[in-house]
């Protein structure tokens, strides 16, 4: 009752994948992920042991080799559904004959989508030509493949839950970790498009890099102090960098969530979090307002 892709970017190391279904929370129970070891969807009747299971097969075993192993011990084959990719790009699926109508896969290099339960055959092909045909970092590759199975038809009852998963190692918040992307809609009534403004969210508080530093001096200082007091957040008279100052702005970004953006080191602010800042405490009037 689902449809789904795992991935790998060997070159960067990136490890993901990415679902929807008309399942309740479905980012719960399908996706698993591991960076350095591979990526697993368990779907249809699912046996959600396949996750870390598969996941620790993975650490030394192609994924053809693991998808072998897991289905002869598993009692119901017929009723599963599952796809993996390895660390070093190999790929595997499996769609068991009694899974429901229409159900398949298919595989490539790095990755393999597989969905069951689907308008038709279709919602494969499209999520793997759309994955294909796609380039940037992973996630947004995930999500190219989704949305592309998602307008073919994806789940035949409807979709209302969906979920990424992308892991590297070391790019977890603040070098700690290996998460660098982990996003769950549960319950909506389009969550491919509510995916999507999480990822917004997602580049704005967590940026992959910085396109354009300002310093944090003149007319830059200046704007940032009188948002601060606009916003309601003390913000020291002085005009010019000091201790009090390098402190008012560390605790103003922290709490607007902004501190990946600042380097109070440097005395640096990216363009993007100081625009974001200029809307969201400054906004241009609405359109009532003008007519």
């Amino acid at each position: 009752m689902t449809f789904s892709i795992v991935a790998i970017d060997i070159a960067t190391g990136e490890v993901g994948a990415a679902v929807a279904s008309k399942f309740l929370a479905v980012g719960n129970i399908v996706p698993w992920v591991e960076a350095g070891r591979g990526a697993v969807a368990t779907q249809a009747l699912c046996n959600a042991s396949f996750g870390p299971e598969g996941l620790a097969l993975l650490g030394g075993t192609p994924a053809e080799e693991v998808l072998a192993t897991l289905l002869g011990r598993d009692a119901r084959p017929d009723r599963r559904q599952i796809g993996m990719v390895d660390a070093r790009g190999g790929a595997a699926s499996h769609t068991g004959s009694g899974c429901q109508p229409w159900a398949g896969h298919r595989s490539g290099p790095g990755y393999a989508c597989q969905g069951n339960c689907l308008a038709g055959p279709q919602v494969i092909e499209a999520m793997a030509a759309a994955y294909e045909a796609s380039t940037g970092p992973l996630h947004a590759r995930l999500l190219a493949a989704l949305s592309a199975g998602d307008q073919s038809g994806g789940d035949r009852r409807g979709r209302p839950s969906a979920a990424i998963k992308v892991k590297r190692k070391g790019a977890g918040y603040q070098g700690l970790g290996d998460t660098a992307l982990d996003l769950r809609v549960d319950d909506h009534p389009a969550p491919l498009v509510e995916m999507v403004r999480l990822f917004a969210l997602h580049d704005l508080y967590f940026p992959t890099g910085i396109q354009e530093r300002l310093r944090l001096e003149g007319a830059v200082l200046a704007e940032f102090t009188t948002i601060m007091r606009k916003s309601g957040w003390p913000a020291p008279e002085t005009s010019g960098w000091s201790p009090a100052m390098s402190a008012a702005i560390d605790a103003f970004t922290g709490n607007e969530n902004l501190e990946e953006r600042v380097d109070l080191e440097a005395r640096t602010i990216d363009r993007v979090a100081l625009e974001h800042l200029r809307y969201v405490h400054s906004p241009p009037p609405s359109r009532d307002l003008l007519t």
